[in-house]
């Protein structure tokens, strides 16, 4: 890989021909404060311009996205999958197999579950809005306003608050889960976020330096730390409150102790760009974009015991803890994988369609349920 030191950098890009693969990165401009998409885009790699032009490509494939795209509803059994470019959510209601799309916001994005009032919350990237849907009867209830480029969407229900977090600004935003009334909170500039719920504690993560910021949700104390540049991909063990930060650009993890603020890491070589944790047998599951496979971490020994091969381009991996399989979304592959946790093995790769790069699960209906690029419609598959 190219050295990119000194250049500030945002989202990965996937160029992909039919006969070779490589990756890049696309530079975030800061003087003019541009949001960069993620990319699969179609690129004729170490061919001549002659042969380039004779062959039939695909039309390159954009969008925002975020790993985020999909949410299951554990007590009303719903799963909700964003379809970005319809404005829409597919909705599955896996115990009676009735589904619904219904139209939300500009460009939806990611999706938060309040478990508490069964409400759903869909944060709609386009027009700086987040959709409340009703827990019963699926349809939107209200249209919150949230403030331009907003990306990561997030839950602690027991406090009664939605997160939602804005590249480019300072502010995270605070919505009222009883009211819909919004504040905001001074941080940095976030992307990502994940929360400790017994603490209530929010993990703010900036790609472009790496800067984290510990969020206190009942006194609004911030403490702050640095995992270093383009760190990308974040997950957290709820049971240990320890959480996992993916650095692509160096091939390592960033782990942190609930209660601390210095970072270890742990060295996984290739790519990583997603994480999920099995908080049952408390191992971490790593996608490797580059090198097609899946880092298995041990979180006791916090070294790689494993790594799995699995389909072209992992781009997302979530546990279905209760049956310990593990799924990758492989976004070139068009694909999803399915691991056997208790033998690290691939039980079969399922076909999906297009450009998979989300995935939710029913650990109850064995469903996987799955958002891809240029797709209306949710893709999802059982698995027994």
């Amino acid at each position: 890989m190219a050295d990119t030191a000194g250049v500030k950098m945002k989202y990965l890009t996937k160029c992909i021909s039919d006969g070779a693969t490589r990756v890049t990165y696309s530079t975030r401009c800061t003087a003019a404060r541009l949001r960069v998409s993620v990319i699969l885009a179609v690129a004729a790699v170490g061919l001549s311009a002659g042969a380039v032009a004779q062959q039939s490509v695909e039309a390159p494939q954009s969008g925002l996205i975020n790993s985020a795209a999909g949410a299951f509803n554990a007590a009303t059994g719903k799963s909700y999958v964003v379809d970005s470019d319809g404005g829409r959510v597919e909705i599955s209601d896996d115990r009676t197999g009735a589904t619904r799309s219904v139209k939300v916001g500009s460009h939806p994005t990611s999706i938060a579950v309040n478990s508490q009032n069964g409400r759903a919350y869909v944060l709609n990237a386009g027009d700086g809005t987040v959709s409340v849907l009703d827990a019963r009867t699926d349809e939107v209830v209200a249209a919150v306003q949230v403030g331009d480029h907003p990306y990561s969407i997030a839950a602690d229900s027991t406090a009664g608050k939605i997160y939602v977090t804005r590249t480019y600004s300072k502010q995270l935003m605070v919505i009222d889960a009883a009211t819909n009334h919004v504040s905001n909170i001074e941080t940095a500039s976030p992307d990502l976020l994940v929360i400790n719920p017994k603490l209530h504690t929010v993990y703010l993560l900036g790609y472009e330096m790496g800067d984290l910021a510990i969020l206190n949700g009942v006194t609004h104390a911030i403490a702050r730390t640095s995992v270093g540049m383009h760190a990308w991909g974040m997950a957290i063990n709820q049971e240990t409150g320890t959480v996992y930060i993916a650095k692509p650009g160096e091939g390592r993890i960033a782990v942190l102790e609930a209660g601390s603020n210095q970072p270890v890491y742990i060295q996984t070589g290739g790519l990583p760009c997603a994480l999920t944790v099995n908080e049952r047998t408390n191992t971490i599951y790593v996608a490797d974009y580059s090198e097609n496979s899946v880092r298995v971490i041990s979180g006791d020994k916090k070294q790689v015991v494993t790594t799995i091969p699995v389909g072209s381009r992992p781009e997302a991996v979530a546990v279905d803890a209760d049956h310990d399989r593990i799924y990758t979304a492989n976004t070139s592959g068009g694909s999803v994988s399915v691991i056997d946790g208790s033998t690290n093995r691939v039980l079969r790769t399922e076909p999906v369609g297009a450009a998979p790069y989300a995935l939710t699960t029913n650990p109850a209906a064995r469903k996987v349920h799955v958002a891809s690029l240029g797709v209306t419609r949710a893709v999802s598959f059982t698995d027994y």
